[in-house]
């Protein structure tokens, strides 16, 4: 790992990392921010920004954006998240110059055409109703809405028909501006690239941007601080099988559990020999598809069980689920935080062989870290993780805890969230619980 850094003089910031033998290169621009930092009026603008990046600038139409990056063979996407919004391309080592003058010319000088803006809207009401459709990816949106009810974070990222119909090129300026500062933004890439090459053309490109000076107000409002609610949202619908999420609150990027609670994920859920797959599915059938999550933010975090499964089993499955998240508080094997380091270790390592993970991993490391974090120290990290402490984790994460529940398909069966939090050592009656039932 040979991670080379740089600050520019308007405060953006260049990372790159050489990998020897590669002819091709994956390069960036990574933004801390995304749908959180929307208002309250700006539900999804976040997303539809993104998607009109590429919609045409002052050298080239929507098109050219496209043929130019096709034509070398490249790739060009984007994608948004809770936290920050990612533009990124792969390209041959002799197109990154090219690559990088697409980039910054979309993030400096997109014209955001009232006729693009128009036709990209559609697309999103395509986007929101497909989702609408795949129950399997709806459900998780609304255990977010449930876990932190009523809040920003909470909602969809691709926000609702009526919000993405109703933006205007000017409020897609002005959400630019507040939130796309150099400050804000991380140029990575990595493969077959010089750092000097790309410091110089990044300074070039984003000579006219600056960073607002700090005795200057603000005209960015300060994110909402998260405020994990738990609750539950059931929708009955005429389906072959239920989706099902069931959580609890977890532990954001800086917390001491983070990566403990990344083990704990797994050993729980995180492949075939994982205690829930074991459990729930190859000895009692009780589910088709089962696996346990992490996420993590700034402040918060969450953690959960997603299982897809249908109508006859439901009423089984979540107390069983249940029952095994708490038997995690009764002990952890040695053999299975070993199993679970080996995979973690398995995987960064074999994602840091591509290119475009690499260069989002770098990304990700120094918007929410502040700093590049080695192998050695995530290994020194994960080796510092006892079962004793997993043990306690899961105790201090699911027993006597409010839970999250949401659910999709045939789910009359499914027992309370009320039933579910005493299963769990909770005390509090279901009547106190808010749902929402559709």
């Amino acid at each position: 790992m040979n991670v080379k850094i740089s600050t520019l003089p308007n405060g953006m910031t260049v990372a790159t990392e050489q990998m020897p033998h590669l002819e091709s290169a994956a390069l960036g621009i990574w933004v801390k921010t995304g749908a959180r930092d929307e208002t309250q009026g700006e539900h999804g603008i976040a997303h539809l920004l993104e998607h009109m990046a590429f919609k045409g600038t002052s050298r080239r139409t929507a098109r050219q954006i496209a043929e130019e990056i096709e034509d070398v063979g490249g790739e060009l996407n984007a994608a948004t998240s809770v936290e920050s919004t990612a533009y990124y391309a792969r390209v041959m080592q002799d197109d990154v110059p090219l690559a990088l003058d697409i980039l910054s010319d979309i993030l400096t000088d997109s014209l955001f055409d009232e006729e693009e803006l128009e036709r990209e809207q559609h697309v999103i009401l395509q986007e929101i109703g497909a989702a609408e459709d795949t129950p399997d990816d709806i459900v998780f949106d609304h255990f977010q809405a449930a876990a932190f009810r009523d809040q920003i974070i909470g909602r969809p990222i691709l926000g609702t028909r009526q919000t993405v119909k109703s933006f205007s090129p000017e409020q897609l300026r002005s959400y630019l501006s507040r939130h796309y500062s150099p400050d804000k933004m991380i140029v990575s890439a990595a493969g077959a690239v010089s750092h000097e090459e790309i410091v110089r053309r990044v300074e070039e490109a984003f000579a006219g941007v600056s960073t607002p000076k700090p005795n200057i107000p603000a005209v960015t409002p300060a994110r909402a601080p998260a405020s994990y609610t738990g609750g539950e949202f059931r929708q009955t619908r005429d389906l072959m099988d239920a989706q099902m999420v069931l959580g609890f609150e977890g532990r954001p990027y800086y917390a001491r559990d983070f990566y403990a609670s990344q083990v704990l994920s797994l050993i729980l859920g995180g492949g075939m020999s994982s205690r829930l797959f074991q459990e729930v599915r190859e000895k009692r059938g009780l589910c088709y598809a089962i696996y346990a999550f992490h996420w993590s933010y700034s402040d918060s975090g969450l953690f959960g069980v997603h299982a897809a499964t249908g109508e006859n089993e439901l009423a089984e499955l979540a107390p069983v689920i249940a029952d095994e998240l708490m038997k995690a508080s009764e002990g952890i094997t040695l053999e299975e935080v070993t199993r679970a380091r080996a995979q973690m270790r398995a995987s960064l390592l074999m994602s840091q062989e591509s290119p475009a993970s690499r260069a989002g991993q770098i990304a990700r490391q120094l918007l929410f870290a502040g700093r590049i974090i080695t192998n050695e120290e995530l290994m020194d990290r994960l080796s510092a993780i006892t079962p004793q402490r997993l043990a306690e984790l899961a105790g201090a994460t699911f027993a006597g805890k409010m839970p999250t529940l949401a659910a999709i398909g045939p789910v009359a069966a499914l027992p309370s969230l009320g039933e579910l939090e005493l299963r769990l050592g909770g005390t509090a009656p279901a009547a106190t619980r808010t749902a929402a039932r559709h």
